[in-house]
């Protein structure tokens, strides 16, 4: 790999339109980290037939990949191996003063428990 280690760093952008309402809903600030992986039910930003998503990944086995708006009237975006990218993972949402954090490498986002040790 053939990076700087500027590939790594964090960055933020503002969400510009409805389609990810209402978990993302417009002119929120999502933090995005620089990743070409990530467990299905991750929200990512990826490169697909020829333009850049911001999108919720699905990856469904053998029955296929895509990309899924949260709102409806938003068509799905099938993922074609080789055809497309994943660019970087949303990590964190920020609403004015309310951040939410997000897991984009455990499946549906759901970090598993912690176990208290004594």
């Amino acid at each position: 790999m053939n990076q700087d280690c500027s590939y790594n760093e964090l960055y933020p952008l503002q969400v510009l339109d409805d389609s990810m309402e209402p978990e993302f809903p417009e002119k929120c600030i999502i933090v995005i980290e620089p990743a070409d992986v990530c467990a299905t039910g991750a929200y990512v930003v990826a490169e697909a037939q020829g333009d850049r998503w911001f999108r919720q990944y699905i990856s469904e086995g053998d029955a296929g990949k895509r990309l899924v708006a949260l709102k409806a009237g938003y068509p799905d975006i099938e993922l074609v191996d080789g055809e497309y990218k994943i660019i970087g993972v949303i990590v964190q949402r920020n609403i004015g003063r309310k951040v939410k954090h997000y897991h984009p490498y455990v499946p549906n986002g759901v970090p598993p428990k912690q176990i208290e040790i004594n």
